[in-house]
């Protein structure tokens, strides 16, 4: 499956206007950006093998580990892969809209303190 880089940050878009005005309101100091492919470097610090899939990747200081002395930091950065999510829906027969909004919601839970284990035990992983 093929998309320009316009018609995939547009799926991007529609994602995070989809999200109810109680999740936007309290992102804080979050970028969203889109990137082609991780990077070689991406995996081995998640521990993934060449084989392994990232959709999305969240880099940054979780809402919940934030103090009072949190402040003048860079914004978090949540990226969406548009190579693998691309992949991900060509191989499960999958709506490429449906797969880049479970990938952007997966990535904010990471913005809001909500762990990889604790989205598996939600079924949202």
């Amino acid at each position: 499956m093929r998309l320009s880089f316009e018609e995939f940050e547009e799926l991007v878009v529609n994602a995070l206007d989809s999200l109810p005005p109680s999740i936007i309101n309290h992102l804080d100091n979050v970028d969203v950006v889109i990137e082609d492919w991780p990077s070689p470097e991406d995996f081995e610090e998640y521990g993934l093998d060449d084989n392994g899939t990232m959709l999305g990747l969240y880099e940054g200081v979780p809402q919940s580990d934030r103090s009072s002395a949190y402040g003048l930091v860079l914004p978090d950065k949540i990226t969406i892969f548009s190579g693998p999510v691309l992949n991900e829906a060509s191989d499960t027969d999958g709506d490429v809209e449906r797969v880049v909004r479970e990938t952007v919601i997966h990535e904010i839970a990471h913005h809001f303190g909500i762990s990889d284990e604790r989205l598996l035990e939600l079924d949202r992983y």
